[in-house]
Protein backbone atom coordinates (compact mmCIF):
# COMPACT_ATOMS: atom_id res chain seq x y z
CA UNK A 1 0.00 0.00 0.00
CA UNK A 2 3.02 2.46 1.14
CA UNK A 3 4.69 1.58 -2.71
CA UNK A 4 1.16 2.58 -4.38
CA UNK A 5 0.96 5.28 -2.60
CA UNK A 6 4.11 6.98 -2.94
CA UNK A 7 4.57 5.58 -6.58
CA UNK A 8 7.72 3.90 -6.20
CA UNK A 9 8.15 -0.29 -6.54
CA UNK A 10 7.93 -2.37 -3.88
CA UNK A 11 11.53 -3.67 -4.55
CA UNK A 12 13.01 -0.03 -4.05
CA UNK A 13 11.59 0.75 -1.14
CA UNK A 14 12.55 -2.26 0.86
CA UNK A 15 16.20 -1.57 -0.19
CA UNK A 16 15.31 2.07 1.22
CA UNK A 17 14.17 0.08 4.21
CA UNK A 18 17.19 -1.96 4.27
CA UNK A 19 19.55 1.06 4.21
CA UNK A 20 20.61 -0.30 1.26
CA UNK A 21 19.15 2.19 -1.32
CA UNK A 22 19.69 6.19 -2.38
CA UNK A 23 16.61 8.36 -1.93
CA UNK A 24 15.93 11.60 -3.43
CA UNK A 25 14.48 14.10 -1.67
CA UNK A 26 11.28 13.90 -3.99
CA UNK A 27 11.02 10.51 -3.05
CA UNK A 28 11.60 11.20 0.16
CA UNK A 29 8.56 13.87 0.46
CA UNK A 30 6.54 11.37 -1.72
CA UNK A 31 6.92 8.52 1.05
CA UNK A 32 6.69 10.64 3.87
CA UNK A 33 3.38 11.89 2.45
CA UNK A 34 2.07 8.62 2.18
CA UNK A 35 3.05 7.91 5.28
CA UNK A 36 0.93 11.57 6.67
CA UNK A 37 4.26 12.32 8.55
CA UNK A 38 6.70 15.39 8.42
CA UNK A 39 9.54 14.62 6.63
CA UNK A 40 12.22 15.76 9.22
CA UNK A 41 10.54 12.88 11.44
CA UNK A 42 12.91 9.92 9.09
CA UNK A 43 15.78 11.85 10.55
CA UNK A 44 15.03 11.55 13.80
CA UNK A 45 17.46 9.45 16.26
CA UNK A 46 15.48 9.06 19.39
CA UNK A 47 12.14 10.98 20.77
CA UNK A 48 12.76 12.71 24.29
CA UNK A 49 10.49 10.57 26.38
CA UNK A 50 11.69 7.74 24.79
CA UNK A 51 12.89 5.75 27.57
CA UNK A 52 10.10 6.38 29.67
CA UNK A 53 7.77 5.82 26.86
CA UNK A 54 9.40 2.25 26.21
CA UNK A 55 9.02 1.48 30.25
CA UNK A 56 5.53 2.60 30.26
CA UNK A 57 5.02 -0.14 27.73
CA UNK A 58 7.08 -3.03 29.02
CA UNK A 59 4.62 -2.21 32.38
CA UNK A 60 1.44 -2.63 29.84
CA UNK A 61 2.56 -5.70 28.16
CA UNK A 62 2.62 -7.37 31.82
CA UNK A 63 -0.94 -6.36 32.29
CA UNK A 64 -3.39 -9.33 31.90
CA UNK A 65 -5.40 -8.67 28.30
CA UNK A 66 -8.37 -8.48 30.67
CA UNK A 67 -7.27 -5.93 32.74
CA UNK A 68 -6.08 -4.06 30.33
CA UNK A 69 -9.36 -2.08 29.42
CA UNK A 70 -9.33 -0.87 33.00
CA UNK A 71 -6.06 0.03 33.17
CA UNK A 72 -6.13 2.12 29.97
CA UNK A 73 -9.29 4.07 31.46
CA UNK A 74 -7.27 4.83 34.88
CA UNK A 75 -5.01 6.67 32.79
CA UNK A 76 -7.26 8.65 30.85
CA UNK A 77 -9.39 9.15 33.59
CA UNK A 78 -6.20 10.79 35.40
CA UNK A 79 -4.47 12.32 32.24
CA UNK A 80 -6.88 12.41 29.33
CA UNK A 81 -8.84 15.51 29.34
CA UNK A 82 -11.24 16.82 31.94
CA UNK A 83 -13.63 13.51 31.97
CA UNK A 84 -17.08 15.43 32.33
CA UNK A 85 -16.04 17.63 29.11
CA UNK A 86 -15.14 14.24 27.62
CA UNK A 87 -18.53 12.31 28.28
CA UNK A 88 -20.39 15.62 26.97
CA UNK A 89 -19.33 14.14 23.31
CA UNK A 90 -20.42 10.65 22.76
CA UNK A 91 -18.44 9.25 19.43
CA UNK A 92 -20.38 6.10 17.69
CA UNK A 93 -17.83 4.01 15.82
CA UNK A 94 -17.94 0.55 13.88
CA UNK A 95 -18.09 -0.82 10.20
CA UNK A 96 -21.01 0.74 8.26
CA UNK A 97 -24.23 -1.27 8.57
CA UNK A 98 -23.57 -1.33 12.71
CA UNK A 99 -26.49 1.33 13.28
CA UNK A 100 -24.24 4.10 13.89
CA UNK A 101 -26.90 6.74 12.12
CA UNK A 102 -29.83 5.29 13.31
CA UNK A 103 -28.62 4.98 16.68
CA UNK A 104 -26.84 8.23 17.03
CA UNK A 105 -30.14 10.15 15.59
CA UNK A 106 -32.37 8.75 18.33
CA UNK A 107 -29.72 9.01 20.99
CA UNK A 108 -29.24 12.97 20.09
CA UNK A 109 -33.21 13.47 19.94
CA UNK A 110 -33.36 11.86 23.16
CA UNK A 111 -30.34 14.29 24.88
CA UNK A 112 -31.55 17.17 23.01
CA UNK A 113 -28.06 17.76 21.33
CA UNK A 114 -26.70 18.17 18.11
CA UNK A 115 -26.37 15.13 15.99
CA UNK A 116 -23.48 14.96 13.33
CA UNK A 117 -22.85 12.62 11.00
CA UNK A 118 -18.60 13.27 10.34
CA UNK A 119 -19.02 11.75 6.71
CA UNK A 120 -21.27 14.33 5.90
CA UNK A 121 -18.84 17.20 7.71
CA UNK A 122 -16.35 15.54 5.55
CA UNK A 123 -18.17 16.19 1.88
CA UNK A 124 -18.79 19.86 3.09
CA UNK A 125 -15.54 20.55 4.10
CA UNK A 126 -14.21 18.93 0.92
CA UNK A 127 -17.09 20.73 -1.56
CA UNK A 128 -17.59 16.99 -2.89
CA UNK A 129 -18.41 13.57 -2.66
CA UNK A 130 -16.47 10.57 -0.42
CA UNK A 131 -15.92 8.93 -4.00
CA UNK A 132 -14.82 11.83 -5.51
CA UNK A 133 -12.10 12.95 -2.44
CA UNK A 134 -10.92 9.16 -2.49
CA UNK A 135 -10.56 9.48 -6.46
CA UNK A 136 -8.25 12.60 -6.16
CA UNK A 137 -6.82 12.04 -2.98
CA UNK A 138 -6.92 9.03 -2.24
CA UNK A 139 -7.01 6.72 1.06
CA UNK A 140 -4.03 9.30 2.32
CA UNK A 141 -5.45 12.45 1.49
CA UNK A 142 -8.77 11.26 2.60
CA UNK A 143 -7.39 10.64 5.71
CA UNK A 144 -5.81 14.26 6.44
CA UNK A 145 -9.43 15.93 5.60
CA UNK A 146 -11.18 13.87 8.17
CA UNK A 147 -8.50 14.78 11.10
CA UNK A 148 -9.01 18.27 10.15
CA UNK A 149 -12.79 17.97 10.04
CA UNK A 150 -13.08 15.95 13.47
CA UNK A 151 -10.54 19.03 14.93
CA UNK A 152 -13.44 21.36 13.41
CA UNK A 153 -16.14 19.64 15.12
CA UNK A 154 -14.90 18.71 18.56
CA UNK A 155 -13.78 22.65 18.46
CA UNK A 156 -17.55 23.39 17.75
CA UNK A 157 -19.14 20.87 19.84
CA UNK A 158 -18.84 20.84 23.36
CA UNK A 159 -21.66 18.40 23.70
CA UNK A 160 -22.81 16.14 20.64
CA UNK A 161 -23.34 12.64 19.51
CA UNK A 162 -21.31 11.88 16.55
CA UNK A 163 -21.04 9.08 14.40
CA UNK A 164 -17.91 8.00 13.02
CA UNK A 165 -16.59 6.67 10.14
CA UNK A 166 -15.31 2.80 10.94
CA UNK A 167 -11.27 3.48 9.10
CA UNK A 168 -11.25 6.04 11.43
CA UNK A 169 -9.26 3.35 14.02
CA UNK A 170 -6.88 2.99 11.89
CA UNK A 171 -5.47 6.41 11.88
CA UNK A 172 -3.13 6.21 15.40
CA UNK A 173 -3.23 10.30 16.04
CA UNK A 174 -6.94 10.36 14.94
CA UNK A 175 -8.08 7.77 17.03
CA UNK A 176 -6.11 8.87 19.86
CA UNK A 177 -7.31 12.15 20.06
CA UNK A 178 -10.92 10.67 19.44
CA UNK A 179 -10.71 8.85 22.66
CA UNK A 180 -9.16 11.33 24.68
CA UNK A 181 -12.36 14.10 23.85
CA UNK A 182 -15.04 11.80 23.26
CA UNK A 183 -16.92 8.80 24.91
CA UNK A 184 -16.68 6.10 23.03
CA UNK A 185 -19.07 3.50 22.25
CA UNK A 186 -18.23 1.05 19.50
CA UNK A 187 -21.42 -0.44 17.60
CA UNK A 188 -20.81 -3.92 16.52
CA UNK A 189 -22.81 -6.76 15.03
CA UNK A 190 -22.17 -9.68 13.02
CA UNK A 191 -20.33 -9.84 9.51
CA UNK A 192 -23.88 -10.83 7.86
CA UNK A 193 -26.31 -8.35 9.91
CA UNK A 194 -23.30 -5.75 8.11
CA UNK A 195 -24.02 -7.05 5.05
CA UNK A 196 -27.88 -7.29 5.45
CA UNK A 197 -28.48 -3.91 6.50
CA UNK A 198 -26.08 -2.31 3.96
CA UNK A 199 -27.90 -4.25 1.30
CA UNK A 200 -31.09 -2.46 3.23
CA UNK A 201 -29.83 1.03 2.67
CA UNK A 202 -29.40 0.85 -1.02
CA UNK A 203 -26.23 -0.31 -1.66
CA UNK A 204 -25.50 -3.34 -3.84
CA UNK A 205 -22.37 -3.22 -5.01
CA UNK A 206 -21.61 -6.14 -2.10
CA UNK A 207 -24.29 -8.46 -2.16
CA UNK A 208 -25.29 -10.56 0.77
CA UNK A 209 -24.34 -14.10 -1.21
CA UNK A 210 -20.75 -12.52 -2.77
CA UNK A 211 -18.75 -14.84 -0.71
CA UNK A 212 -15.69 -12.95 -1.38
CA UNK A 213 -16.95 -9.46 -0.19
CA UNK A 214 -18.15 -11.58 3.61
CA UNK A 215 -14.79 -13.09 3.44
CA UNK A 216 -13.01 -9.46 3.28
CA UNK A 217 -15.86 -7.75 5.50
CA UNK A 218 -14.98 -10.69 8.69
CA UNK A 219 -11.05 -10.28 7.94
CA UNK A 220 -11.45 -6.36 8.38
CA UNK A 221 -13.62 -7.12 11.67
CA UNK A 222 -10.99 -9.05 12.41
CA UNK A 223 -8.16 -6.56 11.89
CA UNK A 224 -9.94 -4.08 13.30
CA UNK A 225 -11.18 -5.86 16.49
CA UNK A 226 -8.40 -4.90 18.99
CA UNK A 227 -9.10 -1.26 17.73
CA UNK A 228 -12.38 -0.76 18.12
CA UNK A 229 -11.84 -2.46 21.62
CA UNK A 230 -10.18 0.17 23.13
CA UNK A 231 -13.82 2.03 22.89
CA UNK A 232 -15.25 3.15 26.46
CA UNK A 233 -17.94 0.74 25.85
CA UNK A 234 -18.95 -2.38 23.34
CA UNK A 235 -22.95 -2.17 22.16
CA UNK A 236 -23.98 -5.58 20.09
CA UNK A 237 -26.82 -4.87 17.77
CA UNK A 238 -26.99 -8.31 16.41
CA UNK A 239 -30.18 -9.66 16.28
CA UNK A 240 -31.96 -7.05 18.27
CA UNK A 241 -35.08 -4.57 17.50
CA UNK A 242 -33.59 -0.43 17.26
CA UNK A 243 -35.50 0.36 20.20
CA UNK A 244 -33.63 -2.70 22.17
CA UNK A 245 -30.27 -1.46 21.05
CA UNK A 246 -31.01 2.23 21.41
CA UNK A 247 -32.14 1.62 24.88
CA UNK A 248 -28.66 -0.22 25.89
CA UNK A 249 -27.25 2.78 24.09
CA UNK A 250 -28.81 4.85 26.59
CA UNK A 251 -28.49 3.44 29.74
CA UNK A 252 -24.27 2.83 28.99
CA UNK A 253 -24.21 6.48 28.34
CA UNK A 254 -26.34 7.32 31.62
CA UNK A 255 -24.24 5.24 33.66
CA UNK A 256 -20.97 6.74 32.25
CA UNK A 257 -22.63 9.85 33.75
CA UNK A 258 -22.66 8.30 37.42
Amino acid sequence: MLAHEADVSERHLAQLELGEGNVSIVLLRRITTALNIPIAEVFTTSKPNAEAEDALRRVLERVPGAQLETVVARLRREFGENDLARRGRIALIGLRGAGKSTLGSKLAEDLEIPFVELDQEIEKDAGMDLAEIFSLYGQTGYRRIEKKTLDRVLREHARAVISIGGGVVSEKETYDQLLAKCFTVWIKAHPEEHMSRVVAQGDFRAMADNTEAMEDLRRILEAREPLYRRADVQLETSRETVLQSFLKLKQAVQSSEK
